[in-house]
């Protein structure tokens, strides 16, 4: 019997025209397909055994990838080819070459769900967060900005885990117009870099804001943390009342 030769598993009867003309006579008679099928062939076997090792040895899965012709045991494997390997977004329906990531946490995927701990405007992610209080931009905390926020990180992190150890530092100052305040924001001690990664065994990036170094983590560039704990774990971060945590 050639390999598209299905034969009825009841009766045995050989359709040479393929698995439909079989499928239609027994949907007629009653019968049934032979046990332990091949999911791809016209190939039946005595045991699951033995059918599984021949659609393994061969590729014969039932899920075949429509960009690349692999085949694959489930759906949800044909999934996980599909994301990690060809940058496919499933709900969106779309390939990505170089910046699935981004697009998994961007608005799209994640709506806003990252709250601002003072006036409860959403953002997509920490990083959002963190530049909406650094920028002054809240409009329940407008004397948190950049400067206000390192030192309460500073005050709560005094073995410099992120924070950098500054002499001198300035970042309260007051100025009387706003010719001054551009001034002080352009000088180099403004642009100071304030804190750095914590994976000091691997990665020696200093960041300026807190917006940066929470980026930095979110973009799992270093491997120190994963994104999804960035999220959960950052409003112990800025809260003066909770320990620092880190998210290795």
């Amino acid at each position: 019997m050639a390999s598209w030769d299905y034969e009825c598993g009841t009766c045995y009867k050989v359709f040479a025209s393929g698995w439909r003309a079989r499928e239609q006579h027994c949907d007629a008679t009653g019968h049934s397909r032979p046990d332990n099928e091949c999911d791809t062939c016209a190939r039946y076997f005595r045991s699951e055994d033995a059918c599984w090792n021949h659609i393994s040895a061969l590729g014969h899965f039932v899920e075949v990838c429509s960009m690349c012709d692999t085949t694959w045991p489930d759906e949800t494997q044909l999934e996980r080819h599909e994301h990690d390997d060809l940058l496919y977004c499933n709900a969106c329906d779309r390939f990505f070459h170089n910046n699935l990531r981004m697009h998994l946490t961007s608005r799209v995927h994640l709506g806003t769900n990252m709250a601002c701990p003072f006036c409860t405007r959403g953002f997509t992610t920490a990083t959002g967060v963190a530049h909406h209080i650094e920028a002054g931009a809240c409009p329940n905390a407008p004397n948190i900005n950049r400067d206000a926020l390192y030192e309460l990180i500073r005050a709560k992190d005094p073995y410099g885990l992120i924070t950098k150890k500054l002499i001198g530092w300035m970042g309260s100052a007051t100025f009387r117009t706003l010719h001054g305040l551009n001034q002080h924001t352009n000088s180099p001690i403004h642009q100071q870099k304030l804190y750095h990664c914590p994976n000091r065994r691997s990665c020696s990036q200093d960041f300026v804001c807190l917006g940066a170094i929470i980026n930095h983590l979110e973009s799992e560039a270093c491997g120190f943390t994963r994104f999804h704990k960035v999220q959960s774990q950052f409003g112990a971060i800025i809260d003066p009342g909770r320990r620092l945590t880190f998210w290795a």
